[in-house]
């Protein structure tokens, strides 16, 4: 799974808007906008913070598929 569209799943999972997922990452709306149209990549330091996002929310993010845990 490309990232643009692991974000938008993460974000969907979660059930938050772009802008909800914005101030969660400590990036803009557009930043976020921008990932899930797959014109920017993250940096190190922003892919470093969605992961650790997803890891405390309990969200897998697999190469083929982005699912919700148990607690999720």
């Amino acid at each position: 799974m490309i990232f643009s569209e692991a974000v938008k799943k993460v974000r969907e999972i979660k059930g938050y808007s772009q802008e909800q997922l914005a101030r969660e990452l400590n990036v803009s709306f557009a930043t976020i906008n921008r990932w899930e149209n797959g014109k920017t990549e993250p940096s190190r330091l922003a892919l470093t913070n969605f992961t650790e996002f997803c890891k405390q929310h309990n969200v897998d993010v697999l190469e083929g598929d982005v699912k919700c845990n148990d607690k999720c």
